[in-house]
């Protein structure tokens, strides 16, 4: 690998770890020119699944735009940034074990939707207020009746 200091082209592992869960290896590397030392990371090449946006667009999925969402959702709730990222790597997962090349974006939007719920209620009702478009209270207060409802048969 290219040292990231000097642009030499070999380079020696010194330790290596795995990461997210086993889905990559993280190798810390040292030039044999220069002697500096860098970090690399290896994840498996998968493929590109498109995204097919309501207004048709289409865009390769992101993971970042899932995780920016929860985060925007969780704000200032006790959800943990640990449990953030295991929602998004289920849910890049949950898509990936889909096999199709391309997937709605309404798919997408119901399984953050369902990890929401599971999550923290409220960023669920933050959540869903955007994703579905509320356009006025009675719209909200459906959706607040529709999750009291499904806590009832729960419990």
């Amino acid at each position: 690998m290219r040292c990231i200091y000097c642009f030499h082209d070999e380079s020696k592992v010194v330790d290596t770890r795995t990461v997210d869960d086993g889905q990559a290896v993280r190798r810390r590397r040292e030039c044999v020119k220069c002697g500096k030392r860098f970090t690399s990371f290896e994840k498996v090449d998968t493929r590109v699944v498109m995204v097919i946006k309501k207004d048709g667009r289409r865009q390769p999925f992101n993971t970042d735009k899932i995780r920016i969402g929860l985060i925007k959702a969780c704000e200032k709730r006790p959800a943990a940034q640990a449990k953030i990222e295991q929602v998004v790597a289920e849910i890049e997962r949950d898509v990936m074990n889909l096999l199709e090349p391309e997937v709605s974006s309404d798919i997408i939007g119901e399984m953050v939707m369902k990890a929401l719920k599971n999550l923290d209620e409220v960023a669920y009702v933050r959540f869903a207020s955007v994703y579905r478009q509320f356009t006025d209270i009675n719209t909200f207060m459906k959706e607040l009746a529709t999750l009291l409802h499904e806590d009832r048969k729960d419990q």
